[in-house]
């Protein structure tokens, strides 16, 4: 699965604890829904890239209304 190329539908997350963490990506799963509902079809890809380093992103390859977690 990849994440989708446009950078205003895919955040970036860097972190050193973990309370940043998930203030982070609940803030950033809050606005992806968001974008999500505007279109109706597309879900939310969560990929853990590294160590205190995520990327949250629209997928066309994740159902709407669905937000998959991947590990690398």
């Amino acid at each position: 699965m990849n994440t989708p190329p446009d950078s205003n539908e895919t955040i970036y997350i860097h972190v050193t604890n973990s309370q940043a963490l998930e203030e982070r990506i609940d803030a950033a799963v809050s606005s992806l829904q968001e974008k999500a509902i505007g279109t109706g079809t597309r879900g939310i890809l969560l990929i853990r890239d590294g160590p205190g380093k995520y990327t949250a992103a629209l997928s066309d390859q994740v159902p709407f209304g669905i937000t998959r977690e991947l590990m690398r």
